[in-house]
C-alpha cells in the first residue's frame, strides 16, 4: 500500500467525520435558526472528536459562518452562479471547502477531495463534479488575489463589507460607534477582530475559587499552548489536517478582569475549578459589566440586588458570588423559562440570599408591592453586535429593522428599573452592543424621562478603578468596551444612581 493511501485510511473518516459535524450545524444554523455556540458542543461529543479533530470541527464551523458573505461572493464568481441558484446544501459543502481553502491551511487537493467526499456523504452526489470544478477554482487563487475581485468597483462601508465579511448595515453602525468616540480610524481594526477565534476566557468566582483553581486554570493555559504547537507541528505532515487557528498577541495578553483568566482555545471542561463550578467560562466584558455595578460604592450589608434579565446566568452568578461576600441578597429574573433553567443551574452553589424568579422584567413596580432595590444589573436584549466573535451567526441573522423594536423594550426595561431602584441605588444598564441606538440613545433617553430623580456616575472612572489593567476608554459618564483594544466582546456600560 502507498503511503499516501495509507495516509488517507489513517485520517480520511477522521476528517471527514469533523466535516460532517461542521455541515450539520452550518445547516441548523441556515435552516433551523440554531446557535452554533449551543449546537456545535453537542455534536462534537456525539461525534466522538476530541483533540485536533474536535479543533479542526469548531474552526471549520465558526470560521465558515464568520466569513459566510465573502465566501458566498467568492463562490459567486467561481461558478459564474447567483448564490440564489445554487442548492442549499450544495451552497453550505461549498462554503465549507472555501474556508479549508482561504481560512485554513489545508492543501488545495486534499480540501478538494475531502469537500467532494464530503458533498457524497450528505446526499449531494449529482453536485459532486460542480463542486470539485467550483474549489479548483477557488484554489487557484490566493486570499489577496480574491478580495481584488470581490471589492472590484466598491467603496467606503460597502467595500469593508465585502472585505471583512459583515453586512454594510452592521459596518455602517460600528463605525457610528467608534465616531462617537472620536476613533473612526479603528473601524478596520475591529472587523478584523470580530472574524478572530476567540480564546476561552474563565471568571474566577471571589469567596469560591481558590489559588489552587486559578493556578491550575493557568497551567492548562500554558499547557494548552504547547498543545497547539503539537497539533501545527503535526499538519505540516499530515495533509488533511489543519491546526487550531491561534489566537492574537492582544488575546494572550493579560486579563482585564480583576477576576478573569485568559484561558486556551481548548475545552475549558478540563479544568477542575470549571468542573466544580469555582470557575465559570465568561468573557471578560461580561465581568467587568457586573463588577462595575457590584464595586462602584461600599456594600452596606442587607442591600437587595436586582438581575433584571438574568439568563443565562453568568454575570448573576458573578453577582451572586460578590453579593454573598458583601451581605447582601439578589434576586434574578428570567423571561424565558429554558433560560430561567439556565440561570438556577449556574447558580445552584449559592443557596442561601439568592432568588430566581420567571417573569416578564417589565412587570416590575406595577404591582404596587413597594418592593425596592439598591443595585439593579439591565443587561437588556440586543442585536448583540458586540459579541460577533463568539455569535458569528448573528451578523446575518439581525437586519436594521430588528433595531427599534429592541430599543422600545430597552426602553420599557429601564423605565421598570427605575420604578424599583431604591433611594441612593445604582443602576447598570448593560447591551452587548455597539449600536448608538441601543447605548448612548438609550442613556440620553432615559435621562430626558428621569433626569429629576436619576444622576449618572463617572462609568469611566468606576470601570478603571475595577478593572486590572488599562480598559483603554475615554473619560465619560459611559463606557464602551472593543475587542480591537482589549480582546473582550464590545460591552457598553452606563452607571446612575438615583437621588436620595
Amino acid at each position: 500500500m502507498s503511503s499516501t493511501n495509507s495516509s488517507r485510511r489513517r485520517h480520511g473518516p477522521r476528517q471527514t467525520s469533523a466535516r460532517r459535524v461542521a455541515f450539520d450545524v452550518l445547516r441548523a444554523v441556515q435552516v433551523d435558526d440554531a446557535y452554533a455556540n449551543l449546537l456545535l458542543p453537542t455534536r462534537i461529543r456525539r461525534a466522538g472528536l476530541s483533540g485536533r479533530d474536535a479543533a479542526f470541527a469548531t474552526e471549520l464551523t465558526y470560521g465558515t459562518i464568520r466569513m459566510l458573505g465573502r465566501y458566498d461572493a467568492i463562490v459567486a464568481l467561481a461558478s459564474g452562479r447567483r448564490i440564489e441558484n445554487v442548492e442549499s446544501d450544495v451552497l453550505d459543502v461549498l462554503r465549507l471547502g472555501a474556508h479549508q481553502l482561504l481560512g485554513m491551511r489545508t492543501p488545495v487537493h486534499a480540501a478538494v477531495s475531502a469537500t467532494v467526499e464530503l458533498a457524497r456523504e450528505v446526499g449531494a452526489h449529482r453536485a459532486t463534479g460542480f463542486v470539485n470544478a467550483v474549489l479548483r477554482k477557488v484554489g487557484a487563487r490566493t486570499d489577496d488575489e480574491w478580495d481584488a475581485l470581490i471589492t472590484e468597483g466598491r467603496g467606503g462601508d460597502a467595500l469593508l463589507a465585502a472585505r471583512w465579511s459583515h453586512p454594510v448595515w452592521v459596518v455602517s453602525a460600528l463605525r457610528d460607534a467608534l465616531a462617537a468616540e472620536r476613533s473612526r480610524d479603528e473601524l478596520p481594526a475591529l472587523l478584523a477582530a470580530d472574524n478572530v477565534a476567540p480564546r476561552v476566557q474563565l471568571a474566577a468566582l471571589p469567596g469560591l475559587a481558590t489559588a489552587e483553581d486559578v493556578a491550575a486554570a493557568t497551567a492548562h493555559t500554558i499547557a494548552g499552548d504547547e498543545d497547539d504547537r503539537d497539533h501545527a507541528a503535526a499538519a505540516d505532515a499530515d495533509t488533511d489536517t489543519a491546526p487550531p487557528v491561534r489566537p492574537t498577541d492582544l488575546e494572550a495578553d493579560l486579563p482585564v478582569s480583576p477576576v478573569g483568566i485568559r484561558g486556551t482555545t481548548g475545552d475549558p471542561a478540563r479544568v477542575p475549578g470549571v468542573t466544580a463550578g469555582r470557575l465559570r467560562v465568561q468573557d471578560e466584558g461580561s465581568q467587568l459589566a457586573a463588577l462595575a455595578l457590584s464595586r462602584s460604592s461600599t456594600v452596606r450589608p442587607g442591600e437587595r440586588w436586582l438581575d433584571l434579565c438574568a439568563g443565562p446566568g453568568g454575570k448573576a452568578a458573578l453577582l451572586a458570588a460578590e453579593a454573598a461576600e458583601a451581605g447582601a441578597t439578589l434576586v434574578a429574573n428570567e423571561l424565558v423559562p429554558a433560560r430561567a433553567g439556565l440561570v438556577r443551574k449556574a447558580l445552584a452553589g449559592f443557596a442561601d440570599g439568592v432568588t430566581v424568579v420567571e417573569g416578564d422584567g417589565r412587570r416590575f413596580g406595577r404591582d404596587g408591592a413597594g418592593v425596592t432595590f439598591d443595585r439593579i444589573l439591565l443587561d437588556a436584549p440586543c442585536t448583540g453586535l458586540g459579541a460577533l466573535r463568539r455569535r458569528p451567526e448573528a451578523r446575518w441573522r439581525k437586519q436594521p429593522e430588528d433595531v427599534p423594536e429592541l430599543a422600545a423594550l430597552q426602553s420599557e426595561l429601564l423605565d421598570a428599573a427605575v420604578r424599583v431602584l431604591a433611594p441612593g441605588g445604582t443602576l447598570a444598564y448593560v447591551t452587548c452592543s455597539p449600536h448608538l441606538a441601543e447605548t448612548r440613545g438609550q442613556v440620553d433617553a432615559l435621562i430626558a424621562r428621569h433626569g429629576g430623580v436619576l444622576e449618572q456616575l463617572d462609568t469611566a472612572g468606576v470601570v478603571r478603578s475595577v478593572a486590572a489593567r488599562d480598559p483603554q476608554v475615554p473619560d465619560g459618564d459611559t463606557v464602551q468596551l472593543w475587542p480591537h483594544r482589549i480582546g473582550t466582546d464590545a460591552m457598553f456600560i452606563a452607571l446612575f444612581r438615583r437621588v436620595a
